[in-house]
């Protein structure tokens, strides 16, 4: 959201071609009171306007965790349970 603010539009913005080359990407909500867009709401419009396909929003879902801060046990965790999360097969919304 901010770089859009920043003049960078979503449409031009570089996400899918950085998934391409193997960049460990995430999306944040950053700062959603002073630049709108909250966490789903930004999945959702990457999802939209890059048209990414379900493996690649759960890739960038996985490298939250990943990126993390917390120990190896947490990760360990989070990562079973997102992986529940996602073997049940849900479809993205529109």
């Amino acid at each position: 959201m901010s770089d859009w603010i920043c003049n960078l539009t979503l449409e031009d913005h570089p996400l899918r071609e950085m998934l391409q080359r193997g960049l460990v990407l995430k999306l944040n909500s950053d700062d959603p009171a002073y630049f709108g867009g909250y966490l789903n709401e930004n999945y959702r419009e990457v999802q939209r306007v890059l048209g990414l396909s379900r493996e690649q929003l759960v890739r960038i879902a996985r490298n939250s965790f990943a990126a993390s801060f917390l120990d190896a046990s947490e990760k360990a965790a989070l990562f079973a349970r997102f992986d529940a999360y996602v073997a049940k097969d849900i479809p993205v919304a529109p």
